[in-house]
């Protein structure tokens, strides 16, 4: 059995999904059943989650948000620079090019790859898991949105690896919500279905044609 995790970056949250026999979404700590995907720092502290969000105020220049946005690119493209102009945090050049988010923590300035923040917002996620499943959590499913590229799916599977993961497999958000909507489990006929999944979220909305083939595998046609 493998968790299922969803890297939602509209608003943003993280949620989990229980895969098995029946789908169920874990709640935190706090109750919740998302976990804003957010990571603040203190002098002293780390945060991650709804702890990090009530830090946000104080210290906004501490607080990331967004990360997937960062998560597989590189220092120069162009939405990186347009995000940066928008975020309360810095945003560095790093090794390869690569962004890096820059604070001050335990004193003294560091500097942390999307990688290791999206690893931080995993490890939450994984110890909600454990938590309510009173056992050790090894094996996921991570979900990223359709437009991620191969560099930015690798990282998110890198980004597992830190927290401790065994990412089984990357699916796309369209294919999953086909997935939990229980269309891989209907009736298709000997030419299959093609579906159309619409993917709103707090601030961009997807479209997704999915082809349904009798043996109920699904293949992404196209995104919008």
């Amino acid at each position: 059995m493998a968790d299922g995790l969803k890297l939602k970056g509209d608003g943003p949250a993280v949620g989990i999904d229980l895969l098995g026999n029946r789908g169920e979404v874990i709640a935190n700590d706090q109750g919740n059943r998302l976990t804003p995907s957010c990571v603040a720092f203190t002098s002293a502290e780390g945060f991650v989650g709804d702890a990090a969000v009530n830090q946000a105020a104080l210290k906004p220049t501490n607080t990331i948000f967004e990360v997937k946005r960062l998560i597989g690119r590189r220092f120069s493209d162009e939405s990186v620079q347009e995000d940066i102009k928008m975020w309360p945090f810095k945003v560095v050049a790093g090794h390869e090019g690569r962004p890096l988010i820059e604070v001050q923590y335990n004193g003294k300035k560091q500097q942390f790859s999307a990688k290791e923040i999206s690893s931080m917002v995993l490890a939450k996620m994984k110890e909600s898991a454990e938590v309510y499943l009173g056992t050790t959590v090894k094996n996921a499913v991570v979900t990223v949105p359709v437009y991620f590229n191969n560099s930015q799916r690798q990282a998110t599977i890198d980004a597992g690896a830190i927290a401790g993961l065994n990412v089984m497999r990357i699916i796309s958000e369209p294919t999953a919500a086909a997935v939990a909507y229980g269309l891989d489990r209907m009736a298709t006929g000997n030419e299959g279905r093609t579906v159309l999944v619409f993917d709103l979220g707090g601030g961009t909305m997807d479209v997704s044609l999915l082809k349904i083939d009798p043996g109920w595998t699904l293949t992404w046609l196209s995104s919008r």
